[in-house]
């Protein structure tokens, strides 16, 4: 015996199908969320000392993203992770303060956003171990960018730089010291 079952939408279909549109919502409207790192010029970091690295990023026009603190624990907040070299480590990230924005979504609540343009700085720390020479450093900032309306997926921006260690000069070494006679 033959039973043809009644077609019943699978429900994930309906997800998929509210992503389409709003995928294609945002291609004919041409404004995309996003975030971009300002390329970093070469890090020279000594070895045995701590070298602050400054992080310029960019959220486009139109868009803000959490900050690394927001309000709401229910708020996805700003991250920067970093997976550096052996034996070269990364001090402290230091966030810069966001702004507190209401927005007409929720005027009564303001929210603490970066916008336009903004500042992580990463300690990198060649320990004494490093062999002198050029290291890629890699990792990602993970955001949530929104507009005055709606908040997008969580997205990861690849984050690059590279260091040049250089060796710690010798301590107790100094310059020959210059006659006194008059030639």
């Amino acid at each position: 015996m033959n039973k043809t079952m009644p077609w019943r939408p699978h429900p994930r279909s309906a997800v998929c199908v509210l992503a389409l549109l709003a995928a294609t919502a945002l291609a004919q409207s041409g404004k995309a969320p996003s975030v971009s790192m300002v390329p970093v010029g070469q890090v020279t970091a000594q070895r045995t000392k701590q070298t602050m690295v400054d992080l310029d990023f960019r959220v486009a026009a139109g868009f803000h993203i959490n900050s690394n603190k927001p309000k709401s624990e229910f708020l996805i907040a700003t991250g920067l992770k970093m997976d550096p070299p052996t034996d070269i480590v990364l001090g402290k990230i230091v966030y810069p303060p966001g702004k507190d924005v209401a927005f007409p979504f929720s005027p009564d609540e303001k929210l603490n956003v970066y916008s336009g343009d903004f500042t992580i700085k990463v300690a990198v720390h060649p320990l004494r171990s490093v062999v002198p020479g050029k290291y890629a450093m890699h990792g990602t900032l993970r955001y949530q960018a929104c507009d005055n309306a709606q908040c997008f997926p969580p997205k990861t921006l690849p984050v690059n730089f590279d260091v040049k260690v250089v060796k710690e000069p010798r301590e107790g070494h100094r310059n020959p010291a210059q006659s006194p006679h008059i030639h």
